[in-house]
């Protein structure tokens, strides 16, 4: 266990003790429809909803900017099924 896991979390992803990356998967709902997406953090591309082409994230220059409305919730399962 660190002993400042919140100084250690602020540090450049390849100076940390253990190496991970800033990026993430996450699952939005959309407010219209309540479909569930998996959205990458740092999405380069607008990202449409499946069911009712609804905008739910943009790009900016780092993370993605997600539309007023919508929810997220982190997606681990996602993360591990990309590194395995």
């Amino acid at each position: 266990m660190l002993l400042f896991p919140e100084e250690e979390r602020r540090r450049h992803k390849k100076k940390r003790l253990v190496q991970s990356p800033n990026s993430y998967f996450m699952d939005v709902k959309c407010p219209g429809c309540y479909k569930i997406t998996t959205v990458f953090s740092h999405a380069q591309t607008v990202v449409l909803c499946v069911g009712c082409s609804t905008v739910l994230c943009q790009p900016t220059g780092g993370k993605a900017r997600l539309t007023e409305g919508t929810r997220k919730k982190n997606n681990y399962y996602a993360v591990l099924h990309c590194l395995l």
